[in-house]
């Protein structure tokens, strides 16, 4: 037994061989070879394509563009904000150096983001073309033949009639398309396919995917963000030289700015008074006046409010934040109108409790010297009675119930005249020297139409009042229509995608050898619903009309399995071969798992014996434990 053995396995047992040979096909572990290891740079390059063309490399980069952005929103960005960006970094001396080097304050323009999204574009683009080809291609076949045994499919139903077996099936391609199926009728049997809009919203959805990039693509490289602010009562033109900051892009710089005219002439804040909710926004309004073009003739009113921004020509006209200017009035020592106007300072706190210079570079002699005054402090829209020692000058509601100026001033070199760029918002005392009263620093808290008069002869600062200001942001972004309907195409199509289900129905009508005709009809869905019971339920009801079934029918049952000397020969049914069954390259997700594994024809058990209507509503699943 041994030497027979061993003389087996040296010729090749075919038994044993062909064992091996099934649970090769079997697996999708893969094959070991002696051949050589390596795939070279061809096989090499086209096993990347095939990765990064996955759909899993896609929803991974996907996933990774979702987390790129969210340094974005978190930190302050360049092309949204130079001014926060600055205080932030100021904030935070440590990190800022190394946010960067890493491009944290222009995510959406940084190498890191765009490498990914670039590779999202060529992994769409990979899915996306051969899936257009292959559904085209389904486009253009016919549904697929009916399988030789129905009974294996989820859901089946079956009687006799005394119809004729042609004028059934013709009956049932007429409902069929009737139904909106793309039904063909060939071999004795019909054929139907219903749902392709299901591979459309998916098609969609990636091609929204798709544009959705295209948009944020040509945004990033045709666009541009300026901020600007204003006083009541100013305006300006939209030109480099009169914006406060200004973020270009590759083909979008200073010469491309939309020409156009902006006065604001009133802002309008309200908060809420009492309640839980207390200091809460509820109205932030700006009306402006504004023309294109360079003709104030065609002046123009317009409303400004959060979210809802002025477009002028191809730019965006956002309101991003609003605060108070305080009205000063300064008199040098001889009595001379030396500085007036309203400076903005900027906010601090939710309760607008604002920090702000005013710089007088034009003050004149002191003593025979140059000098230029500095005056430093906090502007309060709702003052306490004292303050904290604590805390400092602190507003208690950001409406203006009861403002307050508290002022410091400096007097020396502000620095103005050396050329260099300073921060208008800040005060550099290096060279300056705080003026003293009494022998303490010179502070004072005025309110508005009081005057300070300065110690040591300076002159005197009177609180004029106060204005409103507001920022804006005026931004030129192209590819937000298309990025807009990129999104909305794209959750139309995911919707179709998730909620239309592709489904098959085939019917087919024998002739029985003693006289009379069988009719079966089956219904197979790529996911389990009740839909497609239903509406195979509703059919057989509709062909009862052409196809009554039999009284006097013994049984509701389903006919046996002809004998093989009965059944139709697959000659005379054409494509009623075993290759005639679905297979999973007709319908993807159909594999054998979805189907029964039973040829025996067990009854249907579901209705009456003598009911025949009842037996052609009858759509249930055939038995699921029987073997194939």
């Amino acid at each position: 037994m041994t030497n027979t053995t061993t003389d087996r396995e040296r010729v090749g047992d075919p038994a044993q061989r062909a064992t091996e040979e099934a649970a090769e096909r079997l697996t999708t572990a893969p094959a070991e070879s002696d051949g050589p290891t390596g795939i070279g740079v061809v096989g090499w390059l086209r096993w990347m394509w095939r990765q990064l063309t996955s759909m899993r490399v896609a929803l991974i980069l996907l996933f990774l563009l979702s987390l790129a952005a969210i340094p974005g929103s978190l930190i302050p960005q360049n092309g949204q904000n130079q001014f926060k960006v600055e205080t932030w970094k100021a904030q935070h001396t440590t990190v800022a150096p190394i946010y960067q080097k890493l491009q944290l304050f222009d995510v959406y323009s940084s190498a890191w983001f765009s490498a990914i999204y670039i590779l999202l574009f060529v992994s769409l683009a990979g899915c996306i073309v051969p899936r257009t080809w292959q559904f085209v291609g389904v486009l253009r076949s016919r549904p697929p033949a009916a399988p030789r045994n129905l009974t294996r499919m989820p859901v089946y139903a079956a009687w006799r009639t005394d119809a004729d077996a042609a004028a059934v099936n013709a009956a049932a391609h007429r409902l069929l398309r009737g139904r909106r199926f793309r039904a063909h009728l060939d071999g004795g049997a019909v054929a139907a396919e219903k749902g392709y809009l299901r591979e459309v919203g998916n098609l969609v959805f990636h091609l929204s995917l798709f544009a959705l990039l295209g948009g944020f693509a040509w945004a990033s490289l045709a666009s541009g963000t300026g901020g600007k602010l204003l006083v009541e009562g100013e305006g300006y033109s939209n030109t480099i030289t009169q914006l406060d900051d200004f973020t270009g892009t590759r083909f979008y710089g200073t010469e491309d700015l939309d020409p156009f005219y902006v006065k604001l002439n009133r802002f309008t804040s309200k908060f809420q008074s009492n309640g839980s909710q207390i200091g809460s926004a509820r109205e932030f309004t700006a009306n402006v006046d504004y023309y294109e073009g360079s003709d104030p003739a065609k002046l123009k009113q317009g409303k400004i409010e959060v979210n809802h921004p002025l477009e002028i020509g191809g730019s965006k006209f956002f309101l991003i934040g609003h605060g108070y200017a305080p009205r000063i009035t300064v008199h040098n020592a001889a009595g001379d109108v030396v500085y007036t106007g309203a400076t903005p300072f900027l906010p601090q706190d939710g309760n607008l409790t604002s920090t702000g210079v005013i710089k007088v570079s034009d003050y004149g002699d002191k003593d025979g010297k140059r000098t230029q005054l500095g005056l430093s402090g906090f502007f309060l829209p709702t003052a306490p009675v004292a303050f904290d020692r604590n805390t400092g000058p602190r507003s208690l509601f950001p409406g203006d119930a009861d403002p307050v100026l508290v002022l410091n001033a400096y007097a020396g070199d502000l620095g103005t005249d050396s050329g260099l760029p300073q921060n208008i918002y800040q005060l550099n005392t290096k060279n300056l020297t705080q003026l003293q009263q009494d022998g303490q620093p010179a502070k004072v808290r005025m309110k508005p139409g009081e005057v300070w008069e300065l110690p040591d002869g300076y002159g005197s600062v009177t609180f004029e009042g106060y204005r409103h200001w507001a920022s804006f942001n005026v931004s030129h972004r192209p590819g937000n229509v298309i990025a807009l309907t990129g999104a909305v195409l794209a959750i139309a199509g995911l919707i179709g995608s998730l909620f239309i289900q592709r489904r098959r129905i085939w019917v087919r009508a024998v002739a029985l050898p003693g006289g009379g005709t069988q009719v079966e009809l089956a219904g197979l869905g790529r996911s389990e619903s009740a839909k497609i019971a239903e509406e195979l339920a509703a059919l057989a009801v509709d062909l009862q009309d052409d196809a009554p079934a039999l009284d006097d029918e013994p049984g509701n049952e389903p006919e046996p399995e002809p004998e093989p000397g009965n059944e139709p020969e697959s000659g005379n049914e054409p494509g009623n071969e075993s290759g005639n069954e679905p297979e999973s390259g007709n319908e993807p997700g159909n594999e054998s798992g979805n189907e029964p594994e039973s040829e025996d024809g067990s009854e249907d058990g579901s209705a009456e014996a003598d009911e025949a209507s009842a037996s052609a509503e009858s759509a249930v699943p055939a038995d699921q434990n029987s073997k194939e």
